[in-house]
């Protein structure tokens, strides 16, 4: 499968365990690279998927000046999405347990904006799933942040832990999105180059 990119050297730019393990679930040949503090700062302007379309350009627009004509380079951000807010990857336990607070018994979106890019083209993409949450007892809440410290995630949470199995209540849309990558999206779009 994706025979069409033997031409490449494909490139993740992203330090995500998440989004590793759900590139090599693809069975392709990838090289994981990532640059030292990529600015990931947006116009406030941006609403919804705008905010990690724009990111994941920007991440891919800093490898550019590196890239060599024979590699792809791919680029996601993923953002939380409630009620006209963005939340991102929490600070510190304090903003974690908050964010949690204020996804239970609600439904958000998670928006992932992926980026294909090498010297002669780039192609964007967003891929948007919309999460439920059950209503988290305060006790859960310490408890997951304890014990998993989801500093990394957007949202405060990884719906393949803890959380997930004993908070997500019904999801609509890629599962793998929420994980960080619409791998089943980014199948396709591959497929196509």
């Amino acid at each position: 499968m994706l025979e069409n990119l033997k031409k490449y050297r494909i490139v993740l730019a992203s330090n995500s365990p998440r989004r590793r393990e759900l590139m090599s679930g693809l069975g392709i040949a990838y090289a994981v690279e990532t640059l030292p503090d990529v600015d990931e700062s947006y116009p406030v302007s941006l609403c919804g998927e705008e905010i990690p379309l724009f990111i994941s350009r920007k991440k891919a627009e800093a490898y550019l000046s590196s890239i060599q004509p024979n590699e792809l380079i791919i680029t996601a951000d993923t953002i939380v999405w409630l009620d006209g807010r963005v939340y991102g990857k929490p600070k510190d336990a304090a903003q974690a347990c908050a964010m949690l607070r204020e996804l239970s018994g609600k439904t958000h979106q998670v928006i992932t904006g992926v980026t294909l890019a090498t010297v002669a083209f780039r192609k964007s993409f967003a891929a948007t799933t919309h999460v439920t949450f059950s209503i988290l007892e305060e006790d859960e809440i310490n408890y997951y942040v304890e014990r998993y410290e989801p500093f990394d995630k957007a949202g405060a949470y990884g719906v393949q832990e803890w959380i997930g199995f004993i908070g997500v209540t019904k999801i609509e849309g890629s599962f793998y999105n929420v994980m960080g990558l619409p791998i089943q999206r980014l199948y396709k779009e591959l497929s196509r180059l």
